[in-house]
């Protein structure tokens, strides 16, 4: 067990290297960061000076590694456009994105899952059938139409919910910022909570259902039957257990693109998560900020895998029998 978390901390180095290496790269030719700093009558001379102070004009390697190094200890350098720490612009910005994240990742597994395991003992059901059907909707509909439609709906023709925004948000330590304890902040997030999790809910819930499909038909199941054990245990002791395996490997690949990949439902509602700050960041080519949500993003789909990777070992026996 030791062995294999240090092997993956060692892969997990690895990825992280090579993200770095291709954000930075890549970063280098979106345009010239300077031309969104300066004005139009600022002179070549001082230009040439805010490039030399920005290291701007020091080779591939040495920048690559300055940036690696500082990265390393939480120093993503300053923002071209903000002219304040990268680091703390992410602090600032990423309670909002995790908490809306967490919001729509619950949502989509607590009704994912058992909407999964209803439509596939009754899938001759009316209801099921009715599900599965609305499903479509679910996989079909692009996040930013979903998100116009429910802003359409609810915020604009009947008023009940803000289009935009937050909403009022409570300082809990430091500068982790929470919305969930006020009315508006409440109001706020159910919007782009839904937007956010409806692909995922509905991805979830039609791969649980097949994987459960798929267990009922085994020979356990059917000497279970035999052996006359009750229809529940079957069904969420010995066909559940064995459904997890291929559910938790996709669902922790969804949870890290829900967080990652929030970036269209906070464009959408304007949420202030680092999603907008790195759409504002291409914007005005600041190339610190782009780089470090990349970079963010990969360290959270490889805490994500290893998490992933260690489920596996306490819902699959045979992959501790190999281990031993």
């Amino acid at each position: 067990m030791l062995s294999f978390i240090v092997r993956r901390l060692l892969q997990s180095l690895l990825v992280m290297l090579v993200v770095s290496l291709i954000a930075f790269s890549m970063f280098r030719y979106v345009g010239d960061p300077i031309a969104g700093m300066v004005g139009q009558d600022t002179s070549e001379q001082d230009r040439a000076k805010l490039r030399a102070d920005l290291g701007l004009n020091d080779p591939f390697v040495v920048q690559f590694g300055r940036f690696v190094g500082h990265a390393a200890q939480g120093d993503f350098g300053v923002s071209y456009r903000e002219r304040r720490p990268v680091s703390q612009l992410l602090a600032e910005r990423f309670p909002a994105t995790f908490e809306l994240s967490m919001i729509s990742a619950i949502l989509a597994l607590v009704l994912g899952i058992p909407m999964g395991i209803y439509t596939a003992l009754k899938r001759r059901g009316v209801l099921s059938q009715a599900i599965m059907g609305i499903s479509l909707l679910g996989i079909s509909l692009p996040t930013f139409l979903v998100g116009m439609l429910l802003i359409l709906f609810f915020g604009v023709e009947l008023r009940w919910l803000p289009t935009f925004g937050r909403g009022d948000v409570v300082t809990l330590f430091g500068n982790w910022t929470t919305g969930l304890l006020t009315l508006s902040g409440l109001k706020s997030i159910i919007m782009p909570a839904i937007t956010l999790a409806l692909f995922q809910l509905t991805l979830i819930m039609r791969l649980v259902r097949a994987e459960m499909l798929e267990v009922m038909r085994t020979d356990f199941i059917k000497f279970a039957r035999a052996r006359g054990l009750p229809e529940r245990l079957i069904n969420l002791r010995h066909a559940l257990k064995n459904t997890l395996v291929p559910v938790i490997t996709i669902t922790g690949l969804q949870l890290g693109g829900v967080i990652a990949f929030s970036i269209i439902t906070e464009t959408v509602f304007q949420w202030p998560g680092v999603g907008l700050l790195f759409i504002q960041a291409i914007g005005n080519v600041d190339i610190p900020i782009m780089s470090a949500y990349l970079v963010l993003v990969a360290f959270i789909f490889v805490v994500i895998n290893l998490i992933v990777d260690l489920l596996y070992f306490a819902v699959d026996p045979r992959l501790r029998v190999q281990s031993k």
